[in-house]
């Protein structure tokens, strides 16, 4: 296809579609088949055709919008009124948009049809959560970034309580888990629960839709980019769940029977998901799944908006892999283990210091000897994806070529232990503990030792290098004896051809060929410039079989038995290996238990040298932080860098501090001009916390921090009207979630609140929630703002508003990123630099410059900002005192009577300035006219409630 890139998804200008090859019969028997078929919006459905495929109806409008990028793809099946319309894949294409619909868009479930005609059958499913049938498709250029989780959820009310049961399955790791809790009326916990597990699709019981939870759900799930799935409520029931969990998990009854008696909601969702993922439909898997209980104070809890608002993964939009975490870290060298095992964890930020500090103590072992990281990782890179080859081989869909590949996995195990052993600095021994003791004990000849033999023994090895995978023939006697009459024949056979060169007087190889054709076999060939010289001894002899361009192919009696004789001892041969490599991939199966340790150890390792090779190699020093338990300590971080953007090109990145100290900088507002560096500061301690509790190095000079239990981040919420929620609506409720879910424990970033609404409500919406975060939630915050008269909860005094203090008072600081504006150009210079105190003057005019405005629009920006500020000191006066009544939420009750006479002093304002002859006046004159009547204006508004609010929104606007 002409402008298709290698996914097969972009830069498609003029396609060159596969063409049409249905007769008008044929194409009437598929419009009536297709007709039958049930609808379904989420489902795209493909036809193989089986040099192409096709899609039609809706599907087809769909691929020809979103992948072809033209309708003019659309081709019309059928005539007069019995038409379908359809598009035609290429394969490429056809594996690029599967790829993109189950790994990347995850709104869509994909189904393949076989047949012809009227007759067609669905050979192959797939949703987000369910990859079995396409991992040919989907991972055959390692695109999987992230093993696909399945999770059911079974919701009951209680007293006004809502008891959440989650069940998943990972069948990549063979893993089952199940939890409940109680959430609130966002649910933030479930939503936590999903983005660590990595869920996909989500299984629930059918529900009609309307109410109010089932709303805010599909919500929750469309931000975290989950498939909703509806299940009949039927299959939500655990009656015979005790005895299918007795087949599928492995260890005692009594271990899984205990841990679902306690969780009846947990075991009706587990109930489901069986039945949605028909594990027990193979009987490969029985005895092979690990149940286990799941707990949300595991991790770190981090939710979409946090995940969007520290651009943590990476995404189609980025320009660059540095763009996000996700990128920027990914310094891994398997085949697609170490990346995904890193999606997990920046997910699964740890909770536990003992843990956090050993990844720690290993990424300092990697940083400090360049020798023994240089050396492991070049042995990485030669690690096949084994969690994938385990997985086909479990499924008895592997290969010779499978096999090969986990054996040279194993050989390369000694290589990477003696890389290890070489290390004798301080780590060494939680080297030992973590990686290289189970590696002694896998390379031996209890475990992969007796592999590597089966391996050895049963492949040809001195084959490989000719891209040929074939059992040994010395592995088995019957093998041989094929293999030792088949050469026999062979060599029957060119003593045939010497005869036959000898008989017509032509050189072997030269003159006379020995070609091995698919239709006759093995044959004689000559030129047809030869031909005419031996004519009358092949006549006589031999049997001409064809006349090409190549030349005269010909043979005799003795010749044609030998290649009949060849060809069945042949077929014998490969059946006969076919055989043997399902014998050995059997053999291989036994192994698998090992070859998933190996996996997950080597995943581990990849994942924390590629954070030693991030710290070694950045030009700005990375540090190892030092981790306190979340009840202690504060949070400092000394010439703190955001990683991602230091790492673009042509920036020169300028450090900041940031100290959260408890009772002293615990709560920090920050103000300062836009562009000034606000948000790339808060979010950038946002980003080393996580870095650091994941088990990296983080961009800092120091850092000491705290263990948080959640990252809450409010920075920016994009408009939803296609779901009928605003800009502010979003923004409200990203702020309701944190205040239900944040605890002390957690880390609270908000950039901006309040600005999807008036000045009034904007300002008090701040300041009671800054209250709230400060008094009763007491967690550290970085709270961006625009609106400086926050800056004034630094010194409040008096009792607190929301109830009895639980201890020392959080301590409020300000903070200001500064900028300068040249005295004698009045130009603005970023600064970059965040300071103590609060801003003292604002730049939005300055900024606006920036934005290179143009020149006319900035000089009525000023004087219009100019006018606004030659309000006289009472109309000040009359702002700050209604401001500081906000901020003290003494809130004054505006009356009937004052709201008539406020209209008629306001009405008659505007009939006095509308009176005024503006064109006959000078400038200067009509400047002194207007100040006189403001001035009137604003003494008379000292009295009047309403005409002060009108003076607040005057200058709003």
């Amino acid at each position: 296809m002409a402008g298709e890139d290698e996914t097969g998804l972009d830069n498609v200008d003029e396609p060159k579609l596969p063409e049409f090859k249905l007769d008008p019969k044929q194409a009437l028997g598929f419009i009536s088949f297709f007709n039958k078929l049930p609808e379904d919006e989420r489902v795209v459905r493909f036809f193989d055709r089986k040099d192409y495929y096709t899609a039609h109806g809706d599907n087809a409008t769909f691929i020809a919008k979103t992948y072809y990028k033209t309708m003019t793809a659309l081709r019309q099946l059928g005539s007069g009124s019995t038409t379908l319309s359809g598009v035609s894949i290429s394969r490429s294409m056809y594996e690029g948009i599967i790829r993109d619909l189950l790994l990347e868009r995850t709104d869509h479930s994909v189904e393949l049809y076989e047949g012809s005609g009227s007759k067609w059958v669905m050979s192959k499913a797939g949703t987000p959560g369910k990859l079995d049938s396409f991992e040919d498709v989907l991972f055959a250029s390692n695109e999987m970034k992230e093993t696909p989780v399945v999770m059911a959820v079974h919701m009951a009310v209680r007293e006004n309580e809502r008891s959440i049961g989650i069940a998943f399955v990972d069948m990549t790791r063979r893993t089952l888990g199940m939890t409940e809790f109680v959430d609130d009326d966002q649910f933030g916990n479930l939503e936590s629960a999903m983005i660590a597990l990595g869920c996909r699709e989500c299984i629930m019981p059918q529900d009609s839709g309307k109410s109010s939870d089932a709303r805010k759900l599909r919500d929750m799930m469309e931000r975290c980019n989950v498939l909703l799935t509806e299940r009949k409520k039927s299959e939500f029931r655990v009656r015979d769940l005790e005895q299918d969990l007795s087949r599928l998990v492995k260890g005692p009854v009594e271990q899984h029977r205990d841990l679902v008696a306690g969780q009846e909601g947990a075991a009706s969702a587990l109930a489901a998901l069986l039945a949605y993922t028909d594990l027990l439909s193979d009987d490969r898997a029985y005895g092979k799944y690990v149940l286990q209980p799941y707990s949300l104070d595991k991790y770190m809890r981090l939710d979409a908006a946090a995940l969007r608002a520290l651009n943590v993964m990476e995404s189609k939009m980025d320009g660059n892999k540095n763009f996000s975490l996700s990128g920027l870290m990914n310094r891994t060298s398997t085949a697609g283990m170490g990346k995904r095992l890193l999606n997990r964890w920046l997910k699964q930020p740890l909770l536990d210091v003992s843990e956090i500090t050993t990844r720690h103590d290993v990424v300092q072992a990697f940083v400090e000897s360049a020798s023994m990281r240089q050396d492991v990782r070049q042995h990485l890179r030669r690690i096949p994806d084994i969690e994938r080859l385990s997985r086909k081989v479990e499924k008895g869909s592997a290969g010779l070529q499978d096999i090969v590949k986990l054996y040279q996995a194993s050989v390369r195990l000694p290589f990477i232990k003696e890389a290890l052993d070489a290390y004798e600095g301080e780590f060494s021994a939680v080297l030992k503990e973590r990686y290289t003791q189970s590696f002694g004990e896998w390379v031996g000849p209890e475990h992969l030792g007796k592999y590597d033999g089966l391996v050895e023994s049963a492949v040809d090895l001195d084959q490989l290098q000719h891209g040929e995978y074939i059992i040994s023939p010395a592995y088995d006697n019957s093998l041989q004896e094929i293999k030792s009459e088949r050469d026999k024949v062979e060599e029957q056979i060119h003593k045939l051809h010497q005869q036959a060169a000898n008989d017509l007087g032509l050189q072997v190889e030269k003159s006379l060929k020995l070609d091995k054709s698919p239709i006759f076999g093995h044959v004689f060939r000559i030129t047809k410039k030869e031909e005419p010289s031996i004519r009358k001894k092949l006549t006589s002899s031999y049997v001409t079989l064809e006349t090409r361009k190549d030349g005269v192919k010909f043979t005799n009696s003795k010749l044609r038995r030998c290649s009949e004789q060849y060809s069945k001892l042949s077929e014998e041969y490969v059946a006969t290996q076919r055989e043997l490599v399902s014998k050995v991939v059997e053999v291989a199966a036994t192994f698998l238990e090992v070859f998933e340790g190996v996996a997950l150890l080597l995943a581990d390792m990849d994942v924390l040298v590629g954070f030693a090779d991030l710290a070694a190699s950045s030009p700005s020093p990375y540090v190892r932080p030092t981790m306190t338990p979340g009840d202690e300590g504060d949070l400092i971080l000394e010439g703190s860098r955001h990683p991602c953007v230091e790492a673009q090109d042509d920036v020169n990145f300028i450090p900041n501090d940031c100290c959260l100290v408890r009772g002293k900088s615990w709560f920090q507002i920050i103000t300062g001009p836009n562009m000034g560096g606000k948000s790339t500061f808060i979010r950038q301690v946002g980003v080393n916390v996580l870095m650091a509790q994941v088990g990296s190095f983080v961009p800092c000079d120091r850092a000491d921090i705290s263990v948080r239990d959640c990252i809450f981040a409010r920075v920016g919420a994009g408009d939803c009207q296609l779901r009928g929620v605003s800009t502010f609506m979003a923004e409200m409720l990203e702020t309701a979630s944190i205040l239900k879910s944040a605890t002390e424990r957690s880390l609270i970033i908000i950039d901006e609140l309040g600005r999807g609404t008036s000045t009034y409500d904007g300002f008090g919406l701040a300041w009671a929630i800054c209250e709230y975060l400060v008094e009763v939630i007491r967690a550290p915050a970085l709270f961006a703002t625009h609106f400086h008269e926050l800056t004034a909860l630094a010194s409040r005094e008096g009792p607190l508003v929301h109830g009895p203090a639980r201890g020392p008072l959080v301590g409020i600081a300000n903070y200001h990123v500064s900028a300068h504006i040249d005295d004698k150009s009045r130009k603005l210079a970023m600064l970059y630099k965040v300071e103590e105190g609060p801003c003292d003057q604002s730049f939005g005019i300055h900024v606006a410059e920036f934005a290179h405005f143009p020149p006319d629009v900035v000089q009525l920006a000023r004087e219009k900002a100019a006018e606004l500020e030659d309000f006289s000191p009472s109309g000040l006066d009359i702002i700050t005192k209604q401001r500081e009544e906000v901020g003290a939420k003494r809130k004054r009750v505006i009356g009937p009577d004052d709201i008539s006479r406020g209209k008629d002093r306001a009405r008659q304002f505007l009939l006095d300035f509308a009176a005024l002859p503006l064109d006959r006046m000078s400038a200067e004159v009509a400047m002194e006219e207007v100040a006189k009547l403001k001035t009137a204006f604003l003494e008379e508004a000292e009295s009047s409630p309403w005409l002060q609010q009108l003076c607040l929104e005057g200058m709003r606007t």
